[in-house]
């Protein structure tokens, strides 16, 4: 049986970002050896060569391993790091390009006393490079995980009422993702009521749903390893006032223009600048970047702010999510998952982007 050609492309990827500077890569982060081999175990450590791939984990996951990662060797060692490099150094490696970003001070001193210091090359978001753009399996994998989220969500709204607090919202969803067959919720939900949706994280707790309310729900679920991320608002037991229609009107039309300009090639300030200037009189109250790449991480590269150098890519996947947060009032924040295509940005997340009244 062999390895999936999806992994044998991504390591032949990330192997050839570090030639000419060393015969070897030592994979540490447990993410990047999940994308590179299926591994999902909480120790290991993948060494890719020109000669194929090794897996080194400890005893509790040998069988594991053998199941999640058919056509890479596994190799037995209560070291992984360790391990993976001294293979490397018996089968002829000079140099051994390292996750920089991965290894703690003491790791590193380890390692270089094993082999010698002059045999490691540090390298720093290489893994995560060739992890930028989505292939077609990860993609239907972050479409599921969206599908699944608005699934859930789409069933909590119906048994919302006045009196629910945030937080038997926030379980009753997050159960729901899970009951759908998610493998956890992406984040922690945020379900924010009132005045506490002006904050842009607020962690869901007593406060009890009360007519006429704005309601946030900044919700994902996790598939197979990969995030979604869905932003909708919602006004309780009431039609919006005038001031809630407003605020979200302007949001809503950033969030349009933001998603107008995705497509390859486009610098991310770009489409920043777009939202913001849609906000107009609002565009103080938007105090954070516009959005970021989502995977197998919840964030990761590229971030949509207004001081990054990212450009955009084929194959990201990401979110544009502007909001407006005042103090005393409420907030309003939309956000979509999206893929970027040649023919611009693809919505992963279809639920639609209305001020809907509940209850």
């Amino acid at each position: 049986m062999t390895a999936p050609t999806g992994h044998v492309g991504r390591r032949s990827r990330a192997l050839a970002l570090v030639a000419g500077q060393a015969d070897a890569l030592l994979v540490s982060d447990r993410t990047n050896v999940y994308y590179l081999s299926g591994f999902s175990g909480s120790a290991g450590s993948l060494l890719l060569t020109a000669a194929g791939a090794v897996l080194v984990t400890d005893g509790r996951y040998g069988e594991q391993a053998g199941r999640e990662c058919p056509g890479v060797e596994v190799v037995l060692d209560r070291s992984p790091d360790g391990g993976a490099l001294r293979r490397a150094v018996a089968d002829g490696a000079h140099r051994v390009a390292v996750e920089a970003d991965c290894l703690t001070w003491a790791a590193h001193t380890a390692l270089s006393g094993a082999v010698g210091a002059d045999r490691l090359v540090a390298t720093r978001g290489l893994v995560e490079q060739v992890r930028r753009s989505k292939d077609d399996d990860e993609v239907e994998l972050l479409a599921t995980a969206c599908r699944m989220t608005e699934e859930a969500l789409g069933g909590v709204l119906e048994w919302i009422r006045p009196g629910h607090t945030e937080r038997q919202i926030a379980v009753r969803l997050e159960r729901a993702m899970v009951d759908l067959g998610a493998d956890a919720p992406a984040f922690d939900s945020i379900v924010a009521a009132g005045v506490n949706s002006a904050l842009p994280h607020h962690r869901p707790g007593a406060a009890a749903l009360r007519a006429g309310d704005l309601l946030k729900i900044d919700c994902g679920a996790r598939f197979r390893g990969y995030h979604a991320d869905l932003t909708r608002m919602f006004v309780i037991g009431a039609e919006p006032d005038s001031r809630q229609s407003e605020v979200h009107a302007a949001v809503a039309a950033a969030a349009a223009a933001a998603r107008a300009l995705v497509a390859p090639g486009v610098a991310v300030t770009v489409v920043d600048a777009a939202a913001r200037r849609e906000l107009g009189e609002w565009e103080p109250r938007f105090t954070h970047g516009l959005g970021h790449g989502v995977g197998l991480q919840i964030h990761e590269a590229p971030l949509l702010a207004a001081r990054s150098a990212d450009t955009m890519v084929r194959a990201d996947v990401l979110t544009v999510e502007p909001g407006v947060y005042e103090p005393g009032f409420g907030g309003v924040r939309i956000e979509d998952t999206l893929l970027v295509t040649d023919a611009g940005a693809r919505c992963l997340t279809t639920m639609t982007r209305d001020l809907i009244r509940l209850a």
